[in-house]
């Protein structure tokens, strides 16, 4: 990162235990989730040493957790926020040598390109990352993705992915509902950390000001809630625009699902 300092590797452990904690409040089966796409991936490849692509990658939660399963797997993390590029870099510099971590923007074409891959990927995976895309980004980045994923590859996304309300509106109000129940359960009395306020304390943490102002500097900030990539029905027309085959849901609670999709050849 032009113009940053090293960041100490217990500081960014420090606030990636804060990420996840966060994460898992408003996600209460996000760790079930990782099991289960990581499970796919080890499956679903067939062989010990898949090449992963992890889109959207954030500090790398999902990378870590797909290295500590499949220790033989070569990882290449991709995301365009310098502040969580930083983090994930940092906390995983001295113990995964199997994990890289690329500064590129999903939304600009010739990403896969400048990974620089040595053979076409097993799989592309991403957890609560997609979403933000507009429907026309999202499209066309999973038809740069099937150009980089060998054929019979696969394409895992692990997201609230909800129906389309004036198609099936029973269907998701009860799938939010079901999620939210289960938040409710988990955390009674609300997260003792939000979003919100994980990126408040960040930005008022001295050791991270050049990163904050590199994000700042940066486009990654979007406001992606409520996008119409937050509908199943648009992830699963994409995915067929670009040539994958079949298309699931291979685990769910409510709209919290893991979407599965399988490249032709």
């Amino acid at each position: 990162m032009a113009g940053a300092g090293p960041l100490d590797q217990s500081v960014a452990l420090s606030w990636i235990t804060r990420w996840d904690a966060q994460q898992q409040v408003y996600m209460p089966d996000r760790e079930e989730r990782f099991t289960a796409l990581i499970d796919a991936v080890a499956e679903g490849t067939g062989r010990p040493d898949p090449l992963v692509l992890d889109l959207g990658c954030g500090p790398g939660s999902l990378a870590v957790r797909l290295l500590d399963q499949l220790p033989a797997a070569t990882v290449i993390a991709v995301d365009a926020d310098p502040l969580l590029l930083a983090l994930g870099r940092s906390a995983a510099s001295t113990t995964s040598a199997d994990l890289r971590f690329a500064d590129h923007d999903l939304r600009v074409p010739g990403w896969s390109a400048a990974l620089g891959l040595d053979r076409l990927a097993d799989a592309a995976v991403s957890t609560t990352a997609l979403h933000w895309l507009s429907p026309e980004a999202l499209a066309a980045m999973y038809a740069e993705v099937a150009t980089v994923l060998r054929p019979g590859g696969l394409l895992l996304n692990g997201d609230h992915l909800a129906e389309d309300e004036s198609a099936a509106p029973t269907l998701a109000r009860l799938g939010r509902a079901l999620v939210e129940r289960e938040e409710q359960r988990r955390a009674p009395q609300g997260p003792r950390e939000t979003w919100t306020g994980w990126w408040d304390a960040v930005r008022a943490d001295p050791a991270l000001t050049e990163l904050v102002a590199a994000r700042e500097r940066s486009s990654v900030e979007s406001e992606h809630h409520g996008s119409p990539s937050g509908r199943l029905d648009v992830h699963v027309a994409a995915l067929r625009a670009a040539g994958f085959t079949e298309v699931g849901t291979l685990w769910q609670r409510g709209d919290n699902r893991l979407l599965c999709a399988v490249r032709g050849t």
